[in-house]
């Protein structure tokens, strides 16, 4: 190949529509049979039907699009026809990898993704050492008038079938442990004589969405540090200056605003998250629910480019005062704490001001998550534990080198880390009603 890109996690590179394309899945070593399959999504995220569920016992989609071809006992490959699929109903090619038996992709080695079309070849290394038994490796999803390949390497608990019913595949419920077989036909199983003529029966269809699974994980943190049955209010804040295009552009901030959105899902009170967007200029955004998830960052603002004369520099304090005007000003609540997650990549000049406002608001129901992303300044918000003055310890922070390299379980640890101590000390010192 003439044409050889190497991708991270999380990032992405065109595949040229030279109608044929060949994608390859292939590793030195398993502890068990790794099973490799495709799903074929529409607009919605969902199969549109189990047809379009590809894999060794399914080798082939309706309209012959991508076919499945076993190459040997440690690889295998699927042959895409571009512009077949181009003008289907579908938007997305899903390719996972499951452990058919005992192991976990920790011990699974050498598991390489390359991607061909004409003279172009992606390469992808998944060598993360996920712990789940499956993992999402790859997605070819369209982008204008072509395609891109996109490297996502995510772990997914609970083995195949969790992930075909969030795709919208229909899964009978044998024993757990067996692999999910595609309910493609009445014949495949008989169902039990008290549904036999009951319209109303027949399987359970579960679609589990990215938020769904992300929050069983945010319930499992709470529940480490005690939390599960406190309620707040959730806020998210991205940083929206100059230096961040590259961040919206690779999809990370959308990736965060998800894993927050899971928080919300939990803690909040009415499931509903307020989103702020700062540079130079501050801005409130709609809020949103779990249902509404979906390409929220794009749909608001695809980047700082784009937005809308908020400029490319930061203004921390601006935002700041315009969430504390919300939650005490135009919404007050003495019994329900405010959880703010602030997203920076640093550039953190407005030392007096930053702390001004950390100080005035440390009598308030309001406790800040900072979170740095990348390696940069963040000034102020790096020296939190000596900040003097305030009525009680109202901030954390942390900086993160790539959000996508840390595992979602480590996250929420890290972020739910000071605000069970600050939540403590609210009600004693009478913040918390």
């Amino acid at each position: 190949m003439s044409n050889t890109n190497h991708l991270i996690t999380g990032s992405n590179s065109p595949l040229p529509g030279n109608n044929i394309a060949e994608i390859i899945v292939e590793w030195t070593s398993s502890p068990a049979e790794l099973d490799v399959s495709c799903f074929m999504v529409n607009d919605q995220g969902k199969v549109p039907s189990d047809q379009y569920f590809i894999f060794y016992n399914q080798a082939v989609d309706p309209a012959q699009n991508v076919r499945f071809e076993p190459q040997t006992d440690r690889s295998v490959k699927f042959t895409i026809n571009l512009n077949g699929l181009m003008s289907s109903p579908i938007h997305k090619c899903v390719f996972a990898a499951t452990l058919d038996g005992p192991g976990t992709f920790s011990e699974v080695q050498g598991c390489k993704i390359a991607a061909k079309s004409g003279d172009t070849e992606i390469l992808y290394e998944c060598n993360e050492g996920k712990t789940e038994k499956t993992l999402v490796l790859v997605e070819l999803y369209r982008h204008q008038n072509a395609f891109k390949l996109r490297a996502i390497g995510r772990g997914f608990n609970g083995g195949l079938k969790p992930l075909a019913e969030s795709h919208g595949v229909v899964v009978e419920e044998p024993a757990e442990e067996a692999f999910p077989e595609v309910a493609a036909s009445a014949s495949a199983s008989s169902p039990p004589p008290s549904s036999v003529q009951d319209s109303n029966a027949g399987e359970t269809q579960v679609n589990l969405t990215k938020i769904d699974l992300l929050k069983k994980k945010v319930k499992v943190s709470l529940e480490k540090k005690r939390m599960d049955t406190i309620k707040a209010r959730v806020a998210v804040v991205f940083d929206a200056s100059g230096s961040m295009a590259n961040i919206y552009l690779k999809g990370t901030v959308q990736r965060a605003f998800e894993k927050v959105l899971a928080i919300a899902a939990c803690m909040d009170d009415d499931g509903v998250m307020d989103v702020w967007f700062f540079a130079s200029k501050s801005k409130r955004t709609r809020s949103v629910t779990e249902h509404e998830y979906e390409n929220y960052v794009k749909n608001t603002y695809s980047g700082p480019k784009m937005f809308g004369g908020l400029g490319i520099g930061n203004n921390e304090p601006l935002v700041m005062e315009d969430i504390i005007k919300k939650y005490t000003k135009e919404e007050p609540r003495d019994d329900l704490p405010t959880y703010i997650l602030f997203f920076s990549d640093g550039g953190i000049y407005e030392t007096k001001k930053i702390s001004k406002l950390l100080i005035e608001s440390s009598k308030s129901n309001l406790f800040w998550q900072f979170v740095g992303l990348g390696n940069a300044n963040f000034g102020v918000l790096e020296e939190l534990d000596d900040l003097q003055g305030r009525f009680i310890d109202n901030a954390d922070f942390f900086a993160l080198s790539d959000i996508d390299r840390v595992s979602d379980e480590e996250l929420y640890d890290r972020i739910f880390n000071e605000f069970p101590g600050w939540h403590r000390l609210a009600k004693e010192k009478g913040i918390l009603r």
